[in-house]
């Protein structure tokens, strides 16, 4: 293909992607796809084509195959899970970067994305208030950066073992802490860190679902009197399953006190501290040694663009450099080689859809829409709370509001069944998207507000989609 050729098939393509998102916030395509597994693999052919194939069936295909197989996670009426919000100007900056074609192995190979990088995730830290100590590069996912910081830890804790003989030379056992509420990541991180599940310790939580910092005092002073060497504690803002907050300024000082290694992470939640009202829901985050969060959920960046913030990073740098000769350059030493900030050896230009979104809408405009959606929220939970037979199961501190209807003569695994019934119509409606979860053993509701489109309207339209169908289907 031609530059000429291109600059056709691809006005052809932003137009399909405007017409889409066009059509996605006007609600004219169901929120939730109703594909049967294998529909999408069935319409496609079992071997690729011989021949070239033109433009004009590649995108009848779209229409036709993969369209009708995607869930439209930007459409206003789209609740479920956290928001995976992909504003057209990070859009453009994705498009600008695959364009480009940057390949990030060393500051040479493209001073411009490892500057940029920089740069950004620097932005990104002055309007979350993070102490001037803090660094930032840019992982894949908050599973990616959890795994780098686990590792991290472990490291420190060993006296890089990893340079000798590994954890089968550690001497101690290394345990690593976590509530029940954590996000499942870290226990998979902690896991191919080489911790083992037996060093997975759970910490009990309070009546908000938050880690208790007295019984991570008590689980520390029990590892230590078994001989055991406490090593990370991972601290949550905004757990998955209610956005519970734990308590970073007292875990931070236990952790000090004890030499742990404090891991915070913020991956949804994290991005509401761009607003100076809602810092104080993780006091003591300077006392992290990392955090995570991430821009492609709540901010608007199109995936993948997850944040990782270290207070010494020489000390990253040491744990995940490799400096194998084809890769020096003259520049080693007097500029950053990202390289050695995470797992992967080369990197795409992911910090131009950040710098696109921030330029664009400036730090104000994303600072307006993060308080309409907790303004949301909180009217979302004034209506559950006033209205008889439906119950608000967890605080609401950020955007998600965790709910069940208990109509008189359910309990038990006949409220459960109610729950699954009334949230699986709505689902199956297209008309709405909402998650169903878990909640100490019983089935409940998740609602998540923070589409980039999604206004009041849809809200109260919600509410009112709500209880036509769980109270409709309620029967004792």
């Amino acid at each position: 293909m031609t530059p000429e050729e291109f600059r056709v098939a691809a006005h052809t393509l932003v137009d399909w992607i405007a017409d889409y998102r066009a059509k996605v916030y006007s609600g004219e395509l169901p929120v939730l796809s109703a594909n049967q597994p294998g529909d999408v693999r069935a319409a496609l052919p079992t071997a690729p084509p011989e021949a070239p194939e033109p433009l004009d069936a590649l995108m009848r295909d779209l229409d036709a195959i993969i369209l009708p197989g995607c869930t439209n996670w930007q459409s206003p009426n789209f609740f479920g899970y956290f928001p995976s919000n992909n504003a057209l100007a990070a859009v453009l900056g994705d498009f600008a970067s695959t364009g480009l074609a940057q390949l990030g192995l060393n500051w040479q190979s493209s001073p411009a994305l490892t500057e940029l990088e920089e740069v950004t995730t620097d932005w990104l830290r002055q309007m979350l208030g993070l102490p001037d100590a803090f660094r930032g590069v840019i992982q894949g996912t908050a599973s990616e950066a959890t795994l780098v910081a686990l590792i991290c830890a472990r490291e420190r804790a060993t006296g890089y073992a990893a340079a000798r003989g590994g954890l089968q030379s550690a001497g101690k056992p290394l345990v690593v802490y976590v509530s029940a509420h954590s996000h499942s990541s870290v226990d998979k991180a902690a896991l191919l860190a080489g911790f083992g599940r037996e060093q997975l310790r759970l910490v009990a939580t309070d009546d908000a679902f938050a880690m208790r910092a007295d019984a991570l005092e008590s689980a520390i002073r029990e590892d230590l009197a078994r001989g055991a060497q406490p090593c990370a504690v991972v601290a949550t803002t905004g757990t998955t399953g209610t956005t519970a907050i734990d308590p970073v300024d007292a875990i931070g000082r236990i952790a000090a006190t004890h030499g742990v290694w404090l891991h915070v992470d913020g991956a949804m939640g994290g991005a509401a501290m761009i607003l100076p009202e809602c810092r104080p829901l993780w006091a003591g985050i300077e006392r992290a040694d990392s955090i995570v969060m991430n821009p492609h959920k709540w901010l608007g960046v199109s995936m993948d663009c997850s944040v990782y913030y270290v207070r010494d990073p020489q000390h990253l740098v040491r744990v995940m450099s490799t400096n194998p000769s084809y890769l020096q350059t003259g520049a080693d030493g007097a500029a950053i080689n990202y390289r050695d900030w995470g797992i992967p050896l080369g990197r795409r230009m992911r910090a131009l859809k950040l710098w696109f979104l921030i330029r664009e809408q400036g730090v104000a405009g994303l600072q307006a829409r993060l308080r309409r959606d907790l303004t949301h929220a909180r009217w979302f939970a004034a209506k559950i709370d006033a209205t008889e037979h439906w119950v608000r199961l967890a605080p609401v501190p950020l955007q998600t509001v965790c709910v069940r209807h208990e109509p008189p003569g359910l309990a038990g695994e006949a409220l459960d069944a109610h729950t699954l019934a009334w949230v699986g119509c709505i689902n199956a409606s297209g008309k709405a998207y909402l998650t169903p979860s878990k909640l100490n053993d019983r089935w409940m509701v998740r609602v998540s507000f923070g589409v980039e489109m999604a206004g009041r309207e849809h809200v109260e339209a919600l509410w009112r989609r709500m209880r036509e169908t769980a109270e409709g289907r309620a029967t004792p």
